[in-house]
């Protein structure tokens, strides 16, 4: 038949079931760009705090219909990984925030910068899970090597200081100046302007500060990808559920961000429970092995992930409430 095609086979599920992800995806973005965000404007903390009610909706709603087509197990491996990585884009908010200062980004043109980072994100892990999910059906044994490397990371964390990036001796930086033509002040919105050359006065192309923040933006988020990722295949090795679970968690970054980055202070101490949550991850693929189960019981993964992040979400709003009474 004609559309035969659409229920083929690919990375364990239809092609119908792919192409109408990326559709809503494209719908979303659509939405948000040419009704939202039709004309550049500053976005509040209540629009952000609005905003991202509607994305965690939409990506809780798609982990429903997961639950209720694929199973209760697949709803709940989607849930999982929903949450891990939208408590883990925490992080990102922050070096983001930094990246914004260095460049003294105005807040009207920060949207544009998270927009175009998120489309670039949609790509860079689409490869990123690609090239995991075809390693792990291939060698099964990398699965015990990402569950080390998700303990070992939760570990650090716990016990080393993380110093503040140095954006302005950031090699990549140092990299664009060097080699390109920037600059010095913002633009507008524009990524690009013709300007005249200072030693011919002929017009040629400059980077603006406003695309190198997207640059590093982008590579902040693989850099994130490479704890974020490890963790989500440790929850479910199905690479549909591991890419719609990224892609919603991240799809609600830049609607979230403007509120995270006005009170990340007040999320001191979620650091302890992300790592908390990393080493419960990589150990349950030992557990499960050790106990001779095929898989760690979905329910209690998701039961044990939310009460570690719960327990660390309030517990850093309590202590800094009480930080802020005594100064």
């Amino acid at each position: 038949m004609e559309f035969d095609f659409l229920f083929i086979d690919w990375l364990g599920k239809p092609v119908w079931m792919w192409l109408s992800f990326f559709g809503l995806v494209l719908a979303i973005l659509a939405f948000d760009l040419g009704v939202l965000h039709k004309e550049n404007k500053e976005i509040n903390v209540v629009e952000s705090l609005k905003l991202s009610v509607l994305y965690i909706s939409l990506g809780l709603a798609f982990g429903g219909w997961v639950w209720w087509y694929i199973g209760a197990d697949a709803g709940m491996a989607y849930i999982t990984g929903f949450v891990v990585e939208k408590t883990l884009a925490l992080d990102n908010v922050f070096v983001i925030a930094l990246i914004f200062s260095f460049f003294a980004v105005p807040r009207l043109y920060q949207h544009r910068v998270l927009f175009w980072g998120i489309l670039g994100v949609i790509v860079l892990r689409a490869i990123m899970i690609g090239v995991g999910a075809t390693l792990v059906a291939e060698f099964a044994w990398l699965l015990y090597i990402f569950a080390a490397f998700l303990i070992f990371t939760g570990l650090k964390m716990l016990v080393m200081e993380e110093s503040e990036p140095d954006i302005a001796n950031n090699a990549l930086v140092r990299f664009m100046r060097r080699r390109f033509n920037v600059t010095e002040t913002h633009h507008g919105e524009h990524f690009f302007v013709r300007q005249a050359d200072p030693k011919t006065g002929k017009l040629i192309w400059f980077i603006t500060p406003l695309f190198m923040a997207l640059v590093l933006v982008e590579v902040a988020d693989v850099i994130f990808a490479v704890d974020s990722v490890p963790a989500i295949f440790a929850i479910t090795t199905d690479p549909f559920l591991v890419y719609t679970s990224n892609i919603f968690a991240i799809l609600g970054l830049r609607a979230l961000y403007f509120a995270l980055a006005a009170m990340i202070h007040r999320f001191r101490y979620l650091k302890p429970a992300l790592a908390l949550v990393l080493i419960f991850i990589g150990s349950k693929v030992f557990v499960a092995d050790m106990l001779g189960l095929e898989k760690f019981p979905a329910a209690l993964s998701l039961g044990v992930t939310f009460a570690i992040i719960a327990g660390g979400v309030v517990w850093s709003l309590v202590k800094t409430r009480k930080d802020e009474v005594e100064v």
